[in-house]
């Protein structure tokens, strides 16, 4: 179904939010008193003219560095924050969770804050009821549950918030990093529950820093930054946006001599290769390109497949175009919808001395047994510097280069093989054994 014919949730319409910073609290006494006297406050701009849809049903990921504005996004769409300008509309309950035992009494005990939430959310008490065992199943805390909120641990405080967010049937639920506070077997057991939220049409937007998340679980991702909207797409493509401004200086530029032949530098073989996937994402900021890859296994060249077991080498030639050190080398291999199967680099292998001279050209080969169950994977290949000011700074990543089917029997299901083995004592009745 197109967007265009689907129900709309929510929408954002030019919204703008604004802080007044005093550098002293006597300014902002002063400020109230004489409101004719001169400024004497900075204005900090929050948000600065969002605007964008969501659609009913749809999962959105909110991506963002930190004190990019979405939180404060957030509390808007939420209604307990109000915008300078620009108008909101929303269609349906919501359901918020957007920090840590938000809304929640210290004094109360569980049940009874599971109680003030409904209430502040419009929800009749006869419904709670109804609600409150689901409620208390799902955060599974025991005892707890009649018990001040005050002696809670963090994880237990999510269990309880989360849980009674996603059991009073809302109709659009916000999640801010919340999640990240559960143990992974909670954190699972959300997922899951997001799964059967979509397939009842509930919207739900979340924010992470987990770019894998928003690629698995979402519709489409919104990306942020200083108060801007930068991106709103496919989480794919949104995705690679905010890596590319996260990982790359802007400022850097390729450095060449003059004497070089800009085509011979920037000419690359890797198109030529039968395994290349035309569209593969590629960025950073070109000191050193990829210029070529060789991919075989069990010494065969450049395989329209490879099998299960099969001794796999990828062998990536990358041409330096200055001096670089601390030189980072990494792959990574994932499945068609973008989650990881494995990644590695050099600096996860605690190799910090690769440095090469400009002109030069690095051969690095990666080798592996393929475990891969049959399926369609995408291989990335990257180059990057252990850089002072930015964490692994990009110089060229090429996402999804490398595109190889995996063959095999599919008795299994899943990604990798674990080379399982079922076996069976045979049976033996009562009566036999005495």
């Amino acid at each position: 179904m197109h967007s265009e014919e689907k129900e709309t949730s929510i929408e954002i319409s030019s919204v703008s939010k604004d802080y007044k910073l005093y550098a002293r609290p006597v300014d902002r006494l002063i400020e109230t008193i004489l409101p004719r006297s001169r400024k004497r406050h900075k204005t900090f701009a929050a948000l600065q003219d969002v605007s964008f849809k969501i659609y009913k049903g749809e999962t959105i990921g909110l991506i963002g560095p930190n004190g990019s504005g979405k939180s404060t996004l957030l509390e808007i769409l939420c209604g307990t924050l109000n915008q300078t300008s620009g108008e909101v509309k929303t269609t349906g309950r919501i359901a918020a969770l957007l920090e840590l035992g938000a809304g929640f009494n210290p004094e109360f005990t569980g049940r009874e804050n599971v109680y003030l939430n409904s209430s502040v959310m419009g929800i009749p008490r006869s419904v709670v009821d109804q609600k409150m065992q689901l409620v208390i199943d799902f955060a599974d805390i025991g005892d707890y549950i009649d018990r001040p909120v005050k002696t809670y641990s963090s994880g237990m405080y999510v269990r309880l918030a989360f849980a009674a967010a996603i059991n009073m049937d809302p109709e659009i639920l916000i999640v801010d990093e919340a999640l990240s506070v559960g143990d992974l077997s909670f954190q699972r057991k959300c997922y899951r529950h997001f799964q059967e939220l979509q397939r009842l049409g509930v919207t739900i937007i979340f924010v992470t820093h987990a770019t894998e998340l928003i690629r698995a679980h979402c519709h489409r991702a919104v990306y942020i930054e200083r108060g801007h909207i930068k991106a709103v797409g496919e989480p794919r493509d949104v995705v690679h946006a905010y890596l590319n401004a996260l990982f790359t200086r802007p400022e850097t530029a390729i450095q060449k001599n003059s004497d070089d032949s800009i085509n011979d530098l920037l000419n690359s073989t890797c198109e030529d290769q039968p395994s290349y996937n035309s569209t593969e994402y590629r960025w950073g900021n070109r000191n050193a390109e990829i210029v070529n890859y060789e991919l075989s296994a069990n010494n065969r060249k450049n395989p329209s497949y490879i099998e299960n077991d099969d001794s796999v080498s990828i062998s990536m030639h990358v041409r330096y175009h200055c001096t670089l050190r601390k030189i980072i080398y990494g792959l990574t291999i994932k499945t068609v919808d973008g989650i990881t199967v494995f990644g590695s680099n050099t600096r996860l292998r605690e190799n910090f001395d690769i440095s090469v001279n400009k002109d030069q050209v690095d051969v690095v080969t990666f080798a592996f047994k393929n475990n891969l169950l049959p399926g369609e994977y995408f291989i990335s290949l990257g180059v990057a510097v252990d850089d002072d000011s930015v964490d692994n700074l990009a110089i060229d990543r090429r996402y999804d280069l490398i595109h190889v089917t995996v063959q095999g029997d599919a008795k299994d299901f899943g990604i990798s093989n674990i080379g399982l083995d079922i076996s069976r004592v045979k049976s033996t009745s009562i009566t036999d054994a005495n």
